[in-house]
C-alpha cells in the first residue's frame, strides 16, 4: 500500500509517517498544498490523507484539484474543525471521509482500511497461490502451512503480485506501489526484493510461482 500525507504540521506528519511505515505502508509527504496536489496528480495512491489547513492552497482547493484532474484516490480529509459545515463541504467536493484533530492513529487507520473495504476498493484479505498463502490481516506469508519470514517490503511485494495474479507487473508499477519517492529509480533494489522472495518461497521441490517477462517485467502465476 503506498498513501500520500499532505500536512503542513511537522509533528503530526512524522507521527503519521512513523505508524504507517511501522505497517509496512509506503509513504510519501508533501506540506503545503501546491506540493501536494502535484504528488497526487503524478503518482498513484491507495490512500490520501489531507490536511485542511495548509499553506499556498487549502485542503478543500487540494481536493478540488485532484478531482478536477481526474484521479479518484480515497480522501480522508483531517481537521482541527469539527464544525457540520466544514465536514458537509469537504464530502461535497469529493472527499471519502473526514477526521478531527485530535485524532488517534488507530482511529485514522481504521477509516483508511474502511475506504479500502468499498465497492471499487474490495479484496480479499487472504490471497493465494498453489500452497502458498499471504494474510494480510496477520501479515503471516506460509506455504505448505509452513511459515515463511519476509522483511515488510518483501511482504509488500508479495502482497502486490498477488493482488494481481497472472498479470505483468512493470518494475514501475512496483516503484509506484510498494516504494515512495526516495527510491533511486537507478538502483537495483527492486531486483534484489524479488531475488531475496523467490528464494524464500521456492524450494527445488515446489512449483516456481514468481516468473520474470522478458523486457516488461514480473508476474506470479503457476504458469509462465
Amino acid at each position: 500500500m503506498r498513501i500520500l500525507i499532505i500536512e503542513d504540521d511537522t509533528d503530526t506528519q512524522e507521527f503519521l509517517e512513523d505508524r504507517l511505515k511501522a505497517k509496512g505502508v509506503a509513504v510519501d509527504c508533501a506540506s503545503t498544498g501546491t506540493r501536494g496536489i502535484y504528488l497526487a496528480q503524478m503518482n498513484d495512491y491507495d490512500v490520501i490523507l489531507l490536511d485542511h489547513g495548509l499553506p499556498e492552497k487549502n485542503g478543500f482547493i487540494v481536493c478540488e484539484e485532484i478531482r478536477a484532474s481526474g484521479k479518484n484516490t480515497p480522501i480522508i480529509m483531517i481537521s482541527v474543525s469539527d464544525a457540520v459545515s466544514y465536514k458537509i463541504r469537504g464530502l461535497t467536493i469529493g472527499a471519502d471521509d473526514y477526521v478531527t484533530k485530535p485524532f488517534s492513529f488507530e482511529e485514522v487507520y481504521a477509516r483508511i482500511e474502511a475506504v479500502l473495504r468499498r465497492p471499487n476498493k474490495v479484496q480479499s484479505k487472504i490471497l493465494t497461490i498453489d500452497d502458498l498463502v499471504l494474510d494480510i490481516t496477520k501479515q503471516i506469508v506460509t506455504r505448505d502451512s509452513k511459515p515463511i519470514y519476509l522483511t515488510r517490503k518483501e511482504f509488500a511485494v508479495l502482497e502486490y503480485l498477488l493482488k494481481h495474479k497472472s498479470q505483468v507487473i512493470t518494475r514501475g508499477m512496483l516503484m509506484e506501489h510498494v516504494w515512495d519517492v526516495s527510491l533511486d529509480p537507478f538502483s537495483n533494489t527492486i531486483e534484489t526484493h524479488i531475488l531475496n522472495v523467490r528464494r524464500k518461497i521456492e524450494t527445488p521441490d515446489k512449483l516456481k510461482l514468481i516468473h520474470s517477462v522478458s523486457g516488461r517485467g514480473y508476474k506470479i502465476d503457476l504458469e509462465k
